[in-house]
């Protein structure tokens, strides 16, 4: 509890975070932190019950001075300048403050992913996290992204904390009022992903229906002729607005400023809650169709071709007749119920499904420096049915002077697919040139079905977080069982061909140190769990079922809350095993390894007035520290930038009120793309520019963005998931105009 005097000041009031007065865009970094006087956390407290109050034409009012006892705001509620929240949710141990977690967490607020105009999640973490790499190629079969070096899977996001129940390989963000990011390995606090992703954890969060009633609509435009609609609508109703209905519908189509690429979203979801004196109910489900004529999948080099000039932006480099269509469907509900003042249990359970289909280019190689090259032709699909559940417990005790935060909880995930396809299509290669395209007849899916798996993951989790010296030393301990059974059936009988069953434990600890009150010093041991692997036929061992392996992280670092903008510095250091088979003894085992080290400076908030600021600085160093017979040992892994620095900014012009001035950037170094470290892309620097203007129109907010990425129209190569090379986004344009009514 601090004492705060307001002094009497212009205060305007919107339905977002205000900033007042005027003030130019004058640097980043800690200099510029300094320049946040203490007047501007008062400021902020009123930016705050601004952002609580229904939307409303910009006015001025003057406060008198009063004196204030305030505490920081809840986890959920906007920082100081709305794009991030206080805090987020840090798996069995529940929703934290930012300055009260011992590891490295942003959570983005629905106001920055409505401002970014974003598609997709990669288009929200990635925009100015420095530990959040992306390949910036558009209209991938999947989004692609990694933290802290190591790639992390689509299919490791959750919603809600449930595993399994986001869209497979591409998530529109409509529908969600939070995306948060725990950073590195976390076994104890989520689980073991199915996908295996070590570097972090995306989590999301749905939008529930608000205590003022919503209807807005957006219509939007992305160049070259892709035009789209959201329509949000929220309401409360029954006696004291118990039951809460929200509904979020998308539909986008058209051409994109990729060449003869054509992108097709439909999307519904529907979430609705009920809110007792001590229980509270909610239930979510959505649909979503996501289609793409001409997606990129990329190319990969001939043996001792160097890497050649990338084409000019926009070049589609793969068959335009070529498609890929994800349909998602999921089924959430939770249960709360407070036991207690002290006690909260809760139960999660969820179901979902994706049917895929792709035809089109499956390998590409370039063939000689004149940048000609073949293409071969394949199918794929698969059907997956997932269920998920979360079950648990979290509450608060003394022990004399010691305070506990404990919290159990259990997690299953099960999955049950069906591969169909074919790697190589008959009579359907084809050789054209990089530079100048010509496409082969489109040919018919075909997708006889070739394989048949389930997956089956429970765990038991128990945490405790210890607190010292009237909380400001706090320390988390904690640990997981898990349990992996995989099974492999034969398609044609049906008769399990193969089993994998194995359990694994995995410890955690993690120390918060509060030197007062904006200053937090923190470290943590974290470890990850993945799959294990099998032995292929060709190793001697074939057919051995390795147990599940683990990733180890340790991290250090602080975090400084100056009022209104925030700093957060990590160093970590995470090592992971890999598999390889041995050239001498042609055994196939574990021992191979890559680790990262790295130090991370991230800010966010509004260090001046009128102005916000989020980015950061990282350096990473991707080694490979074993490899089979020393091959490529020390060198550096593949398609990971060993720096990165982002800036992303806004300043709200005083003398024309309601109109914001965006920018932002990228800068990246070169990223390896073959593992003996002789072949690179160039590091790349992109920027972005927009705008948008607020205004009231017959009594409606109406808030009209403008924005254009990749400025320059640079053409750059980066890495995609399965291949060396493929083209970066081109120069694209977005136009939206959003009506509360």
């Amino acid at each position: 509890m601090k004492t705060l005097h307001l002094s009497s000041a212009p205060v305007p009031r919107r339905s977002r975070p205000s900033r007042p007065g005027p003030a130019p865009l004058l640097a980043l970094g800690l200099a510029t932190s300094l320049l946040a006087a203490p007047s501007a956390l008062a400021q902020a407290v009123a930016r705050q019950r601004a952002a609580q109050a229904p939307a409303q034409p910009p006015a001025v009012s003057t406060l008198q001075s009063v004196k204030v006892e305030q505490k920081r705001g809840t986890t959920t509620a906007p920082y100081a300048g709305g794009q991030v929240a206080a805090g987020g949710q840090v798996g069995l141990l529940g929703a934290r403050d930012f300055m009260e977690t011992p590891f490295s967490i942003i959570s983005y607020t629905d106001d920055y992913i409505q401002d970014r105009q974003a598609k997709d999640i990669t288009d929200v973490i990635a925009a100015t996290d420095p530990t959040v790499f992306s390949n910036g190629v558009s209209g991938a079969w999947s989004e692609n992204y990694a933290i802290r070096g190591f790639a992390s899977g689509t299919t490791d996001m959750t919603i809600n904390g449930l595993a399994g129940m986001a869209p497979f390989y591409r998530t529109s963000p409509e529908m969600f009022d939070r995306i948060e990011v725990l950073k590195g390995p976390s076994a104890l606090l989520n689980g073991m992903p199915p996908g295996g992703s070590v570097g972090g954890t995306v989590n999301l969060v749905t939008k529930r229906a608000g205590d003022v009633p919503l209807t807005r609509v957006t219509l939007n435009h992305t160049s070259d002729a892709q035009f789209g609609a959201h329509l949000d609508l929220g309401r409360r109703i029954g006696r004291d607005q118990q039951v809460g209905i929200r509904f979020n519908g998308v539909y986008r189509d058209g051409s994109t400023a990729v060449d003869h690429q054509d992108k097709k979203l439909q999307m519904g979801a529907l979430a609705v809650d009920w809110r007792g004196h001590r229980a509270r109910l909610s239930a979510d489900l959505y649909h979503a169709d996501d289609h793409i004529d001409g997606p990129a999948r990329g190319v990969s080099l001939a043996p001792g071709l160097a890497v050649p000039k990338a084409p000019k932006a926009g070049t589609q480099i793969n068959p335009d007749w070529g498609f890929v269509q994800t349909r998602d469907k999921g089924a959430m509900v939770r249960g709360e119920l407070d036991l207690g003042e002290r006690t909260l249990a809760y139960a999660a359970f969820g179901g979902s499904r994706t049917d895929y289909k792709y035809n089109g280019s499956i390998t590409a190689q370039i063939l000689d420096p004149a940048g000609t090259f073949n293409t071969v032709i394949g199918q794929l699909a698969f059907d997956v049915e997932k269920r998920s559940a979360d079950i648990g417990m979290r509450g608060q005790a003394r022990t004399g002077t010691v305070g506990h935060r404990w919290a159990l909880n259990l997690t299953h995930y099960d999955h049950e697919q069906n591969d169909y396809g074919r790697r190589s299509v008959p009579g359907a290669d084809w050789v054209t040139n990089l530079y100048h395209p010509v496409w082969s007849p489109s040919v018919p899916l075909v997708t006889p079905h070739i394989a048949h798996t389930k997956l089956r993951l429970q765990s038991l989790g128990i945490a405790d977080t210890l607190s010292f010296a009237e909380d400001r030393i706090q320390l988390t301990v904690g640990v997981r069982r898990q349990t992996v059974v995989s099974d492999s059936y034969d398609v044609a009988s049906g008769a399990r061909t193969s089993r994998y069953d194995e359990s694994a434990t995995t410890p955690a600890a993690a120390l918060l140190v509060k030197a007062g009150d904006r200053l937090s010093f923190y470290g943590n041991y974290m470890e990850g769990l993945s799959q294990g692997a099998t032995a292929p036929m060709t190793a001697v061992n074939a057919g051995e079922v390795f147990a599940p392996f683990t990733t180890r992280q340790r991290e250090a670092g602080f975090k400084l809350d100056l009022g209104t903008f925030t700093h957060s510095v990590g160093l970590f250091e995470i090592t992971r095993p890999s598999s390889y088979t041995d050239p001498v003894s042609n055994v196939f085992s574990f021992g191979g390894e890559q680790r990262n080290r790295g130090v991370e400076w991230g800010f966010a908030g509004a260090p001046v007035e009128n102005v916000r600021l989020m980015g950061g600085v990282s350096y990473v160093d991707p080694v490979l520290t074993r490899t089979a017979g020393g091959v490529n040992q020390g060198r550096l892994a593949t398609g990971v930038p060993k720096r990165q620095a982002k800036l992303g900014g806004e300043w709200d012009l005083s003398w024309l009120p309601g109109l914001t001035l965006t920018a932002g950037a990228t800068a990246l170094s070169r990223q390896y793309i073959s593992a003996d470290n002789t072949l690179s892309v160039a590091g790349r620097t992109l920027y972005d520019v927009g705008a948008r203007y607020a205004t009231d129109v017959g009594g409606h907010r109406l808030t009209l963005r403008s924005g254009i990425a990749n400025l320059t129209n640079k053409a750059y190569w980066g890495m995609p998931l399965l291949s060396s090379l493929a083209l970066g986004a081109p120069r694209t344009f977005q136009l939206s105009a959003t009506m509360d009514f």
